[in-house]
């Protein structure tokens, strides 16, 4: 845990599920249309598959105070070699919006993410209108890059999304 945190970073667990579901399914109004995160036990399944793979990693941002899961987020389609680079997906629970604890959660994953997974690039992709996510990136030090037209296909139907990035050597965020 990072000194004057309220929250720490671990890997998402088979275990988590009962707290993970009830937090989504609580959570759905705030979500759509920006993601589709699991909210029954076989879409969780499917998820903690994708996490075993070596090309994705999933993070539970949990409260420091009492150890609950406040968000998530995860490192998706890692791309090893010269490339050094992943996307991002994230998402708080709707109780914990609002706290802070998403920032605190990223800028922790940027640490992770540049020093100890060695990546170089990290992307998160985002709708147009989704204000708070694009907030939340600017103030962890991303950088607008461009649109996307027709990018991801999300709650029915292909839609736009920003790019925006953060490299390890621009990173304001490293010890």
């Amino acid at each position: 845990m990072d000194i004057g945190t309220t929250v720490y970073l671990r890997k998402v667990v088979s275990g988590d599920q009962t707290e993970f579901l009830r937090l989504m399914r609580a959570s759905m109004d705030i979500h759509k249309p920006w993601i589709s995160p699991p909210t029954t036990p076989q879409t969780y399944r499917n998820y903690m598959q994708r996490l075993r793979r070596s090309d994705h990693e999933g993070y539970a941002i949990c409260r420091t105070s009492d150890d609950c899961i406040v968000g998530v987020i995860n490192i998706n389609h890692i791309v090893r070699g010269t490339f050094l680079s992943a996307s991002l997906g994230y998402y708080v629970g709707e109780p914990f919006q609002g706290h802070g604890y998403m920032q605190q959660g990223l800028e922790q994953l940027l640490r992770l993410a540049f020093t100890t997974l060695g990546l170089h690039r990290l992307e998160a992709n985002i709708q147009p209108e989704n204000e708070r996510s694009k907030t939340l990136v600017k103030n962890c030090g991303f950088e607008f890059e461009g649109l996307s037209r027709q990018f991801l296909y999300i709650d029915g139907q292909w839609r736009d999304h920003e790019r925006w990035s953060a490299c390890a050597q621009r990173a304001t965020l490293l010890p």
